[in-house]
């Protein structure tokens, strides 16, 4: 597919193992000059989700990597994925399919622009500029059109490709996600973060680690390469069993993590319960990769650095061990390595408590049926509404004293480094 502004042409590969992964990272790593990279984007983990075979036609995600070329240049780039059914993403259109269902047509196949099972904001639409992000954009519409697919979305985007989508002529779509953010001082260490929150929230927190700790869990963490392959494999079962007990097979096979622990360790954390030595939960956290400067060194100056609660498992039942595995013991350990933000994960009301304040995530939507069309945009200006006030709801639920302003998202370099203790 030839576009002519500026001799652009539009290739459509059917593998991510069909790009270049150091042109694609480092096209996603020119997406912010001062975020680290996000691991989830980067070419080593698309693969190993199609090379694993977690993210495949088999499993309902085929692979259509849509790449915009300027000569021999890869200027623009996506992981495009055609899917035949909704299972997966996080933003929920399963009403949609119905509707379709219900009126003799088909929602499926569908196009969807995101990084399978993994509900994590990030760049999308990877692009030199603003232009050329708008160009591909446009040209994922065009091919959806010459495929005769029913729709076409865009899932948890960044400001840049809502810009661009919006130009484009897509819908968004509002949901909410909870994320912790360190104040620009920081926090000297786990009791200086509880102070700053209600008398209440405190309590609650001091009560739930409190009964992890009678229950004789002690935690032990590991970054990198220091994560030993026993412990990999301790992870996953603990993983895969907590799959199996709620009903569902896993969505990721060893093959992935195991290719994780090879192609990308740095992004990785693993933290590890034990009752008197004995392991019986994990943890599995990723880290953003360190933003490089201009000259490819590390810019540690201007740094912001994301921590992800991913994936976890249990053997054994122990109350609030969950709240302690997925977000106390991640939290204090940000707090003691200056990572300025971390990111909960879908849904859960229930992270507030935990002082995971409210973020309003973006999704964009394209439907080839006018008249569909018409009725979800009125959809969502409906429901658009309805996340306004909701979040405006939340705001007046602030864990934090009365005294401390309602934190915002970050999304600035902080003005000073953190403090650790």
């Amino acid at each position: 597919m030839k576009n002519d502004s500026n001799d652009y042409v539009i290739r459509v590969l059917d593998s991510p193992l069909e790009v270049n992964g150091t042109d694609w990272n480092a096209l996603l790593a020119a997406q912010s000059a001062h975020e680290g990279l996000n691991p989830f984007m980067r070419h080593e983990y698309l693969a190993a989700l199609h090379s694993s075979g977690s993210a495949t036609p088999e499993t309902g995600w085929t692979p259509r990597f849509v790449t915009l070329w300027q000569g021999d240049t890869l200027a623009g780039a996506c992981a495009l994925y055609l899917k035949d059914h909704s299972y997966g993403e996080y933003v929920f259109d399963h009403a949609w399919a119905n509707a379709y269902q219900q009126h003799g047509l088909d929602y499926y196949p569908k196009a969807v622009v995101a990084v399978p099972f993994t509900p994590v904001p990030g760049a999308r639409l990877l692009a030199r500029n603003a232009t050329e992000r708008t160009l591909l954009v446009k040209a994922l519409v065009a091919w959806c059109e010459q495929e005769g697919l029913s729709s076409l979305h865009l899932l948890f985007t960044t400001d840049e490709d809502v810009a661009a989508c919006q130009e484009a002529g897509l819908m968004l779509r509002h949901t909410v996600q909870f994320h912790w953010t360190a104040p620009p001082s920081g926090y000297r260490d786990f009791d200086d973060f509880l102070m700053s929150l209600s008398q209440e929230k405190r309590k609650k927190i001091r009560q739930e680690r409190r009964k992890v700790l009678d229950a004789g869990i002690t935690f032990r963490w590991s970054q990198g390469t220091d994560i030993s392959p026993a412990d990999w494999g301790f992870f996953y079962q603990c993983y895969e069993r907590t799959y199996y007990e709620h009903g569902n097979a896993p969505y990721l096979s060893r093959d992935f993590f195991q290719r994780m622990q090879s192609t990308m360790p740095e992004n990785w954390l693993l933290f590890v319960a034990e009752r008197s030595g004995a392991p019986i939960a994990t943890s599995l956290i990723a880290i953003s990769a360190r933003p490089v400067s201009a000259n490819g060194q590390f810019d540690s100056k201007n740094e912001i650095r994301t921590a992800y609660g991913r994936y976890w498992g249990a053997l054994e039942r122990v109350d609030c061990l969950h709240f302690e595995a997925c977000y106390y013991q991640p939290l204090a350990w940000c707090m003691e390595h200056g990572i300025q933000r971390f990111e909960g994960g879908a849904q859960g009301e229930h992270k507030m408590a935990r002082a995971l304040l409210p973020v309003k995530t973006t999704s964009a939507h394209w439907l080839a049926h006018p008249a569909f069309a018409d009725a979800v945009e009125r959809y969502l200006a409906r429901e658009g509404e309805g996340i306004a006030n909701y979040m405006e709801d939340l705001e007046k639920r602030s864990p934090f004293k009365a005294s401390l302003a309602f934190p915002a998202p970050l999304t600035q370099p902080p003005n000073s480094k953190q403090h650790t203790p």
